[in-house]
């Protein structure tokens, strides 16, 4: 789900949870609406991944969300990820 959307979903008060769950060496936000989870998306309909928890943590302010839960249990902040 692209941001535009999910500003649209926000101010329309679907969007029922928010997790950043991390993933390897980056964090992902998950978003649950009445339609189902779906993932932020950049503009190219990629998953959209942040390196840090602040980083996610202030775009999802950015959005207007205070509360989301924090899923850490496949984070492993020091990997790097593959470039290919």
């Amino acid at each position: 789900m692209r941001t535009r959307e999910l500003r649209a979903l926000i101010a329309a008060g679907a969007v029922k949870q928010v997790r950043l769950v991390g993933d390897g060496g980056s964090v992902y936000a998950e978003f649950q609406t009445p339609g189902g989870k779906s993932v932020a998306q950049t503009d190219k309909g990629q998953v959209k991944t942040w390196q840090t928890l602040d980083a996610a943590a202030r775009w999802l302010r950015g959005l207007g969300i205070g509360n989301a839960r924090l899923e850490l249990a496949h984070w492993l902040p020091d990997q790097r990820a593959l470039r290919l």
